[in-house]
């Protein structure tokens, strides 16, 4: 299991300094949505610039325009592309087609998806490498968890190409680690804590405990 930190506050360069705290460590860093609506990809290539080695997702929600969208990201250093799994199969296709054809990966995200079951395997069929259920920070401020989603996406495709993000943090990562998908998604709760070093440490430890039990 991989451990994939979002960075959606501040700008590019707050966003360095965070991977500076933990190049080392994370396997993936997640440029998100909103830093991306606030300053393009350029965060995705200072970052990818002075750590070639780094997982960098470009969390670009792709909806339509697919091929040429996929291609913006990746030729700024995005290692993972960000699509809707709500967009049409035209748009999927040309997303995958061009982040294949460049040797990246995709990411599908299930936000908003009624029928996980029924669209993650379209996602499968597509050939999207990695299909995450996302809840919305609005959702969760209802108290809702993506947890229910990843056990409907975990009985439905593979799970070394499901995902999970949305309000994950130290005290449920174990509950998502213990149905085995391939990335683990948590933003605020490593991003926001006093050592984000630390934090990154402590929850791959339960992930790992989670994982060999």
């Amino acid at each position: 299991m991989k451990l994939q930190i979002a960075i959606d506050t501040g700008g590019g360069r707050e966003a360095l300094e965070i991977v500076d705290a933990v190049y080392d460590i994370i396997d993936i860093v997640e440029v998100g949505t909103p830093l991306i609506l606030r300053e393009g990809l350029a965060p995705v290539a200072l970052i990818k610039k002075k750590y070639p080695r780094v997982s960098v997702l470009a969390d670009t929600k792709i909806v339509d325009g697919g091929g040429v969208e996929c291609a913006d990201a990746c030729n700024a250093g995005a290692d993972i592309v960000t699509v809707l799994a709500l967009s049409c199969e035209a748009t999927i296709r040309a997303v995958v087609a061009a982040a294949h054809k460049m040797d990246r990966k995709v990411l599908a995200d299930l936000i908003s998806v009624d029928d996980i079951p029924r669209r993650s395997k379209l996602m499968e069929k597509w050939e999207v490498d990695y299909i995450a259920v996302h809840t919305p920070v609005d959702a969760q401020q209802g108290g809702r968890t993506p947890l229910g989603d990843l056990k409907q996406l975990s009985g439905a495709i593979s799970s070394q190409k499901a995902a999970v993000a949305g309000g994950v943090n130290a005290s449920s990562v174990k509950d998502y680690a213990a149905l085995h998908p391939a990335i683990i998604i948590a933003g605020a709760s490593l991003v926001k804590a006093p050592d984000i070093r630390r934090a990154v440490l402590e929850m791959k430890s339960l992930i790992n405990e989670a994982a060999n039990q």
